[in-house]
């Protein structure tokens, strides 16, 4: 049996998306709204006017899905207005217990007298108050960051931190909250029938952390530099692979060529590197895979979600990164191979779903000595020395598109 690395055990961090590939400042900020139109939001009684985007009623939420990120934008209260910034929503449900909402609201109007503390604007509504904020008035615009990193939210209006809340404490104080229990999601503009103005609303995904010095000081080299695509044979021309801050996306659009690949070639090596959704996919029946590898009668709903890592420069010795039952780390080419003896399928089927929920950041090694291969998703193993007869001695790594948006991040690699 492969003894896993101490990296497998290392904290390398969390990291976020959009699925709209615009250039980041030099701050690491990119628009959400273009001033034009709702492209990148649906939903809701929503919009644009004069490059404001005014929301009124209902959820108006981002198409993409996000994890760890600071949100700024400005906006602008009518007389008594109401409306709710919307974290970690999953697009259905009340915004406000599905997801969190914090409170976007002319708090000083005779209306809202008798508030609850939980109630005023910056609050995590029903979860967490916020300090009273000095808002500008009434129809003057203000500014505000949401920052979430992680389990800690911090709220800040015209420069002024308001609101400090941890989500792991606010869950135990709060453990029906399904919201207060989510890691990533939708953002939205949560309307209650009065019309608010939205303007400048920009994002800056945090990219993933890691001891970089302890990290190369195991013998790891990166495979991303955080900031461009040296390394990858890629077009420079094509617009669906792009270089945010620390950041691997790919934006879930069709392009050619589709995959991304590593311009060295790589034997014995141990990969990690960090993976996660960024936007929903379609519900679609999968079934389940039994441990010898065939499929089971059994189907399941699930959001079709489907990437991989392609090693030594084949297509067939993918380890799948996808939403199906069985988890990620399957190696579909001998799975699927009926020409294969029953043991090289049953090893290339996974031990056990390791996946985190939709959006969330997910961490996985793959360690391939010979023609044996292990991976190890978030912390525990899903393949077991699975041998692919075949494959061959030296290869590129390529990181596949299958038409989702997902994003990578800490690609680091070791020769063996």
């Amino acid at each position: 049996m492969t003894t896993i690395p101490r990296f497998a055990a290392m904290a390398i961090g969390v990291l976020f998306v959009s699925l709209n590939p615009l250039k980041a400042d030099d701050e690491g900020f990119y628009d959400l709204f273009n001033g034009k139109d709702l492209s990148g939001w649906t939903g809701g009684d929503a919009s644009v006017e004069d490059g404001v985007l005014v929301s009124r009623d209902g959820n108006t939420m981002t198409e993409a899905i996000f994890a760890n990120y600071q949100l700024e934008f400005e906006f602008r209260l009518p007389a008594g207005g109401n409306n709710g910034i919307g974290i970690h929503y999953p697009g259905e449900g009340d915004a406000a217990f599905t997801g969190m909402e914090i409170q976007i609201l002319d708090d000083s109007h005779p209306r809202y007298e008798g508030l609850r503390d939980d109630q005023y604007h910056g609050s995590l509504y029903t979860l967490a108050a916020a300090r009273r904020a000095s808002l500008k008035p009434v129809g003057d615009w203000n500014h505000q960051r949401i920052s979430v990193l992680g389990s800690v939210i911090l709220v800040e209006v015209n420069g002024e931190t308001t609101l400090r809340a941890n989500l792991d404490d606010l869950n135990r104080l709060h453990p029906d909250h399904e919201g207060a229990m989510r890691r990533s999601g939708h953002i939205a503009l949560l309307g209650h029938n009065s019309e608010v103005g939205f303007r400048n609303i920009r994002i800056r995904e945090i990219p993933p952390s890691a001891n970089e010095s302890n990290v190369r000081a195991q013998g790891y080299k990166p495979l991303f530099d955080g900031k461009s695509l040296d390394g990858w044979n890629h077009d420079p021309g094509q617009n669906h692979w792009h270089a945010l801050p620390g950041i691997l996306r790919h934006t879930g659009e069709a392009g050619d060529p589709p995959h991304l690949w590593t311009k060295e070639e790589y034997g014995d090596f141990t990969m990690v590197f960090d993976w996660r959704w960024a936007q929903r996919g379609e519900l679609m029946q999968r079934p389940n895979i039994l441990p010898d590898g065939s499929i089971g009668d059994e189907r399941h709903e699930v959001e079709e979600l489907d990437s991989g890592v392609f090693v030594r420069g084949e297509i067939k010795s993918q380890v799948n990164l996808w939403n199906w039952p069985a988890g990620s780390g399957e190696v579909w080419g001998y799975r699927n191979d009926e020409s294969m003896p029953a043991e090289v399928r049953a090893a290339a089927t996974p031990l056990l779903k390791a996946d985190r929920p939709l959006g969330e950041w997910n961490r996985m090694m793959i360690i391939m000595k010979g023609d044996v291969l292990n991976v190890v998703l978030n912390g525990r193993q899903v393949i077991r020395d699975a041998r692919l007869p075949g494959v061959p001695e030296s290869g590129a790594i390529g990181l596949q598109h299958h038409g989702e948006a997902i994003d990578f991040a800490n690609l680091w690699i070791k020769e063996h």
